[in-house]
C-alpha cells in the first residue's frame, strides 16, 4: 500500500511536471516570437504604397501658394505601415520590408527605362508623354532610396529604442516622435536630391516644409487608425 501510494504520487508529480514544462515553454516562446500570419500582407501594403509614390512623386501640385509632389497622397501611409511593423514584429522585420521595398523600386525603375529606351511602334503616339511622366523615374529613385533608406530606418529605430526604454506605455510618444525624426530626414534629403538643379531653391524649401508638415498633420490625423491597426494585428499575432 504504501509502495502504490508512493508511486501514485510519484506518478502525480511526474503528470505534474509534464503539463507545466510546455506551458513554462510556451510563454517565451509566445513573447519573442509572435506568429507572422499578417506580416506579409503589411509588408506587400508598405512596398505597394512605395512604388505608387515614387511615381505619382513625379508630378508636383500646386496649391494655392503651396506646392506639393504626387506622392505625398500616399507615401505618409508608409510611415504608418512602417510603425505597424516596427511595433508589432521588430526593428529587424521592419528593417526586412524597408529593403524589399528598394528591391521592387529598383526593379520598377530598370523596367521603365527599357520600355522608355525600346522603339515605339508606328501607331504608338504617348512616346513622349510616357518618357515624360516615367522616364524621371530613376532619377527620383535615387532620391527615394537616399531619403527613404534613411528615414524609415530612423523611423523604426526610434520607435523601438522608445519602446525599450519606456514598455508598451505611450505608444502616441513611440508613433509621433518616429515619425518627426523619419519625415524630417526623408523630406530633406529626398527633395533636395530629386529637385536640385530643376526647381529654384526656393521651390525646394516649399516642397520640403510643406511636404514633412503634411506627412506629419497625416500622421497624427490617422493616429486613432494606427493605434487600431497596430490592435488588431497585435491581437492576431498573438493568439495561440
Amino acid at each position: 500500500m504504501v509502495t502504490m501510494n508512493i508511486a501514485e504520487v510519484s506518478g502525480g508529480k511526474d503528470k505534474t511536471r509534464g503539463d507545466a514544462s510546455p506551458a513554462r515553454g510556451d510563454t517565451p516562446t509566445h513573447q519573442t516570437s509572435p506568429r507572422r500570419g499578417y506580416f506579409d500582407v503589411v509588408m506587400v501594403l508598405f512596398v505597394s504604397f512605395l512604388l505608387l509614390s515614387n511615381i505619382g512623386a513625379t508630378k508636383l501640385v500646386g496649391l494655392g501658394d503651396l506646392i506639393v509632389d504626387g506622392g505625398a497622397i500616399l507615401f505618409p501611409l508608409t510611415y504608418i505601415l512602417g510603425d505597424v511593423l516596427a511595433e508589432v514584429y521588430g526593428f529587424t522585420s521592419a528593417r526586412r520590408a524597408i529593403f524589399m521595398g528598394f528591391i521592387i523600386s529598383a526593379l520598377a525603375s530598370l523596367v521603365f527605362w527599357a520600355v522608355a529606351a525600346l522603339p515605339p511602334a508606328a501607331e504608338y503616339t504617348n512616346q513622349a508623354a510616357f518618357e515624360a511622366v516615367l522616364g524621371v523615374v530613376p532619377r527620383f529613385f535615387i532620391a527615394s532610396l537616399a531619403g527613404y533608406i534613411v528615414g524609415q530606418l530612423l523611423n523604426a529605430w526610434v520607435l523601438t529604442r522608445i519602446k525599450d526604454r519606456w514598455g508598451d506605455r505611450h505608444l502616441w510618444a513611440r508613433l509621433i516622435g518616429s515619425s518627426i525624426v523619419g519625415e524630417a530626414a526623408d523630406t530633406t534629403i529626398f527633395c533636395v536630391t530629386a529637385w536640385v538643379g530643376v526647381v529654384s531653391w526656393g521651390t525646394i524649401v516649399n516642397l520640403t516644409v510643406v511636404g514633412f508638415l503634411w506627412k506629419v498633420a497625416v500622421e497624427i490625423v490617422l493616429l486613432p487608425v494606427t493605434y487600431a491597426v497596430i490592435g488588431v494585428v497585435k491581437k492576431h499575432e498573438s493568439a495561440s
